[in-house]
């Protein structure tokens, strides 16, 4: 039995297949973790959706921004952008199905045994382990059962900046969302800067990579995520697991074996066209 992480899938659905073929993933014996954003930009991210959820409980998503984007597009909230190749997807016969799925999937996922926190995104500098869990049981919660709509139609926004308990409401949900979806640098006094998607080496002097705050949880246990195309080949600290390596992007797809730490990675199979 092994446990196994990949980054983003992005619709490359070949990539995926490639490098569970060369671990000889068994679904009956093993389990697959996802940091989420498993649709956009690539072609098949039908094929990407149906496999993950026919895996049943061999297999465990968390969340990410393109994710709730195809939710917030299923729900006429949002417009497809056709970069996103999302056609046959929504004229698939099991569309509905897939969506409510989809919605029905966490935003971080903690596992005391194995001893590790999946998201897609990152915990923010402000939080501890029992914060990050309640924030995400809040935003999970109207996702299934509360009004899905409201939260989607105000999530794209860059405010508040800055955690607060004392936040309430639309204000609370969208800084979870953000954090747990779109967080990549923040400024040395905690706020999230969304602008900034430079390789590290150029981005300005007053912001840093969320996990490289000064958070206790960073070095209590560790953490896994994706979302970041652009640590490729970057060192991480200790315990911190980046393992978006940019296979839409023409790049290649990670995949991690926990036990041992092993990477094993693919080659993107075709040029996606996306730039």
């Amino acid at each position: 039995m092994a446990t196994y992480f990949i980054g983003d899938l992005h619709g490359c659905y070949d990539e995926l297949q490639l490098l569970l073929e060369k671990v000889a993933f068994e679904p009956t014996q093993d389990k697959l973790y996802l940091v989420g954003d498993l649709v956009a930009r690539g072609d098949k991210s039908l094929e990407c959706l149906r496999f993950v959820k026919s895996l049943g409980n061999a297999a465990q998503t968390v969340l990410g921004n393109h994710d709730l984007h195809l939710i917030s597009t299923a729900l006429g909230i949002k417009k497809v952008k056709s970069k996103d190749r999302l056609t046959a997807l929504f004229q698939s016969s099991d569309f509905d199905e897939l969506i409510d799925w989809l919605r029905h999937q966490p935003l971080l996922i903690h596992n005391e045994k194995q001893h590790f926190v999946m998201c897609h995104a990152g915990i923010s500098p402000d939080w501890d382990l029992v914060t990050a869990k309640t924030c995400a049981k809040e935003v999970e919660s109207v996702l299934r059962q509360g009004n899905i709509c409201y939260l989607l139609e105000n999530m794209y926004a860059e405010q508040p900046d800055r955690w607060s308990p004392d936040l309430q409401g639309i204000e609370r949900l969208r800084y979870i969302i953000n954090v747990f979806t779109r967080m990549r640098f923040c400024y040395w006094d905690h706020r999230l800067d969304f602008a900034c998607k430079s390789p590290l080496k150029e981005a300005p002097p007053e912001l840093t990579p969320w996990f490289n705050l000064n958070n206790p949880i960073y070095q209590d246990i560790p953490i896994i995520f994706g979302h970041w195309a652009s640590l490729v080949d970057e060192p991480t600290p200790n315990g911190i697991y980046a393992l978006d390596t940019g296979c839409v992007w023409n790049n290649r797809m990670t995949m991690l074996r926990w036990e041992d730490k092993q990477c094993f990675t693919q080659s993107a199979v075709k040029n996606y066209h996306i730039f």
